[in-house]
């Protein structure tokens, strides 16, 4: 049976007992109760399943495609939802909710002051400062240092030797992905913050669907890459617990980004309260301002199944570099 409303999906992220992502809860909304025995995006959800547990809710008109995509039904016993950082009942495998997005203990000062020089490395990046300058607050964080040169080294770039000079390093992988780089490593793992692993997941995928629903939707380069910028930057107030502008304030970035992430304005502040509704499983807001962006509904649900698979990297990357 044809629905002449495409669904539109819902990804939730699922942490295991030790507060790292462990799954992924795949809803969607169907008009009319309109059961498929085919999706669009099978394939690619087939894919996902394939990288990490993924379930659906028993009951849904969709559930036979589900289980054909090789998603499995939850048995919510083993579901706590919690919208803030809470002990875990004994039957609990599985923690679900927004608990990441509360306001974080009294950072270490080792871990402040870490995440502290990773922000002035975004500013001083996103500022287009001299090399030197980004080489000089580098050496001050072993951490961050390290794995920049893990990460130049581990892509290869088609060279024959090892990158073993900062300088070198900043040059091959280029300003715009350094600065990615580090608006990610803003959010790896830290010791004594616990919320950090499930935080870093959902700034990347809200970061990268927001890039690939700009690339959708035609805009040029430049724009795209604002696009996952502003994803990035509206969590940073989470991350530090403290008002965003307040975050903000330092960095050099331009007031349309800064209104995108503070107020909402404009294009891109539209493109950011999209990604927010399919968060909050807001489907019905979220298919009208998807409608704007001229995006079909398919489409978009496979550049969603996409910036999951993105963020299964960034969370394996970052548990490999193991960074405290």
């Amino acid at each position: 049976m044809t629905n002449p409303y495409p669904p539109l999906l819902t990804i939730e992220l699922l942490a295991d007992r030790n507060r790292n992502l462990a799954g992924l809860v795949v809803d969607a909304a169907v008009s009319n109760g309109v059961a498929l025995d085919e999706l669009p995006w099978q394939e690619e959800l087939s894919g996902l399943a394939g990288r990490v547990s993924c379930f659906f809710i028993p009951g849904t008109p969709l559930q036979d495609a589900m289980t054909a995509a090789s998603l499995a039904p939850i048995d919510r016993g083993v579901v706590q939802h919690s919208d803030q950082l809470a002990a875990l009942a004994p039957q609990a495998r599985y923690i679900a909710g927004s608990w990441y997005l509360a306001p974080p203990s009294k950072p270490t000062g080792a871990q402040a002051a870490s995440r502290a020089l990773a922000l002035q490395l975004v500013q001083l990046v996103t500022a287009d400062a001299d090399t030197h300058e980004i080489e000089a607050v580098l050496r001050r964080d072993p951490a961050l240092s390290y794995h920049l040169l893990r990460l130049v080294n581990s892509l290869g770039m088609g060279m024959s030797r090892q990158i073993t000079s900062f300088s070198q390093a900043i040059l091959i992988l280029g300003r715009a992905q350094l600065r990615r780089w580090l608006n990610l490593m803003l959010f790896s793992s830290r010791a004594n913050d616990e919320r950090s692993a499930m935080l870093l997941a959902r700034v990347a995928v809200r970061a990268r669907a927001m890039e690939l629903t700009a690339k959708a939707a035609g805009v040029d380069k430049s724009t795209q890459e604002l696009a996952f910028m502003a994803g990035m930057f509206s969590l940073l107030g989470i991350l530090f617990g403290m008002p965003l502008a307040e975050v903000l304030k330092p960095l050099k970035i331009s007031t349309t980004l800064l209104n995108a992430v503070l107020e909402h304005e404009g294009d891109l502040g539209q493109l950011l309260r999209l990604i927010e509704c399919i968060e909050r499983k807001e489907t019905a807001a979220a298919a009208t301002l998807l409608a704007q962006w001229q995006v079909p509904a398919d489409e978009f649900n496979r550049l969603l199944i996409e910036a999951h698979g993105w963020m299964l990297d960034v969370v394996q990357e970052s548990r490999g570099a193991g960074h405290a």
